[in-house]
């Protein structure tokens, strides 16, 4: 069967039957084209009709134990979305702000809110991880402080897990929203994350070992940023000397988002924070564009979980 064919096919079924009223014009142009393509490659690839319903279990599996997210990082879908974002910034002339990257799936919207600083632990893991505080200040792109400008900020446990997605932990651990104070300041303590991988049965992970892939993250730490009359800013920050930094699943890692970890042992200054033993320190600026109208929204719809 031709492409031209195809093409034809994909009218018949899809456009010829619209009968029932008036379809909504984007949506019938989208399943069209993705339909037209979809054909094109049964065809091109020769499946079978058992590799094609083997597929369509797939993606019913992957939506059921709720790893669609995950495989959308997997397969550098939710990476090439940033790449387009980036290209149409640039367009609209809007450059000089913090590397954007990928959301990825385990926001939680409602985290508890406080200006200046915040912690973001418990103290549940003291004993096994390292102390981390980072702190920066929130600018436009000419470098003028965004004293209110909201500071998102989530990050797994020691052992890879995210709050309210892994229930034995408690509400909002690891999740804080920080709003910068009159100089624009924001800072948190918390442990140095660690890096993790996909759930090793899960049904991302078994895509990967058919692709000779690994599925592993570095450690990172996500943020929103946001202030009135700016772009939303979704990026991470990936901890330095991780043995994945340059080598994550999701391809997330970029320059510009691997600060530099500077080990504190100075006596006074672990006295004063009541510490027993040296920590970790993070300095992080975050650079904003403004909002214009001749750029794409920078919020991304889409469903996340709620507290």
């Amino acid at each position: 069967m031709t492409h031209a064919d195809i093409a034809a096919l994909v009218q018949q079924f899809l456009v010829d039957t619209a009968t029932q009223g008036r379809p909504n014009p984007r949506v019938q142009q989208v399943v069209v084209r993705l339909t037209t393509d979809l054909f094109k490659a049964i065809e091109d690839l020769d499946l079978s009709p058992s590799e094609v319903w083997k597929g369509v279990e797939y993606l019913a599996e992957a939506g059921a134990t709720h790893e669609l997210g995950l495989l959308a990082a997997g397969l550098g879908l939710e990476r090439f979305l940033d790449i387009r974002a980036d290209e149409a910034e640039a367009r609209a002339g809007l450059t000089g702000a913090t590397p954007r990257t990928i959301e990825g799936p385990l926001y939680v919207a409602g985290a508890p809110e406080s200006t200046g600083y915040a912690r973001l632990d418990d103290g549940s893991e003291a004993d096994r991880g390292e102390v981390l505080f980072m702190q920066g200040t929130v600018y436009d792109t000419a470098g003028k402080p965004l004293p209110g400008a909201r500071v998102e900020v989530w990050h797994a446990n020691l052992l890879g897990n995210y709050s309210f997605f892994d229930k034995s932990q408690p509400d909002f651990h690891l999740r804080r929203t920080i709003v910068t104070d009159a100089r624009g300041r924001y800072q948190f303590r918390s442990n140095v994350p660690k890096g993790y991988g996909c759930p090793p049965e899960g049904t991302t992970q078994r895509l990967l070992d058919l692709l000779a892939r690994h599925g592993q993250r570095p450690a990172h730490i996500h943020f929103f940023v946001s202030a009135p009359g700016h772009r939303k800013l979704t990026t991470q920050i990936n901890i330095d000397g991780d043995a994945y930094l340059w080598d994550d699943f999701a391809f997330a890692s970029r320059d510009g988002l691997v600060p530099k970890v500077n080990r504190i042992d100075d006596h006074a200054q672990l006295d004063r924070l009541q510490l027993s033993k040296p920590f970790a320190s993070i300095d992080f600026d975050f650079r904003l564009l403004r909002d214009v109208a001749e750029a794409p929204a920078a919020e991304v719809e889409r469903i996340r979980a709620a507290a």
